[in-house]
């Protein structure tokens, strides 16, 4: 294997004709346009030489293997190193990104909160009771249907344990109360 230049300049190939163009011209003579100049590196070939090392054994080194170790040991101390520093980082930002996300979750339960607040005062409003009263027919109570509780007790239970006393129509009201 050769150069460029030394391939064209190659009298085996071209023969007398090729030798003449490679030629440089002597003093006196006309250069020839077709003429090739010399190119740099133009006397070194490269050969390409085949090797057949498949009858070559290696031979174990005993020093390899505790290199080898020794370099798995280092690896591993620069990997537990390199978690060590990073761990903390990427905890902080899995945490930012659960805070984020409970933020959004609290927000979304107060608005949540906001619009059942409000049905329940659209379902509470006295023009609703009332209209609702009307459909069913319902009216005001008559003054002996109202039972009113006694004071809170001692013990601090609000309701009696017994049962109302109904007030029979044909007694005075003063007999009504005294029967209680």
């Amino acid at each position: 294997m050769a150069t460029l230049a030394t391939y064209f300049k190659d009298t085996e190939r071209f023969g007398a004709a090729g030798a003449q163009a490679v030629r440089m011209p002597e003093a006196g003579m006309q250069e020839s346009a077709y003429l090739l100049r010399p190119l740099p590196n133009d006397a070194i070939y490269f050969y390409s030489k085949k090797i057949d090392n498949s009858r070559i054994v290696r031979q174990a080194d005993p020093e390899a293997r505790g290199e080898c170790w020794g370099a798995v040991g280092a690896a591993g101390v620069l990997l537990m190193l390199g978690a060590s520093i990073i761990a903390p980082h990427v905890g902080s930002v899995l945490a930012g990104y659960k805070l984020e996300a409970l933020k959004q979750e609290r927000q979304s339960l107060l608005d949540q909160k906001r619009d059942l607040e409000v049905k329940e005062a659209g379902l509470l409003s006295p023009e609703r009771l009332n209209d609702l009263a009307r459909v069913r027919s319902l009216g005001s109570p008559a003054a002996d249907q109202v039972i009113h509780l006694d004071a809170p007790s001692v013990d601090g239970s609000f309701a009696r344990n017994q049962a109302p006393v109904v007030p029979t129509r044909n007694l005075p009201a003063q007999a009504q109360l005294s029967t209680r």
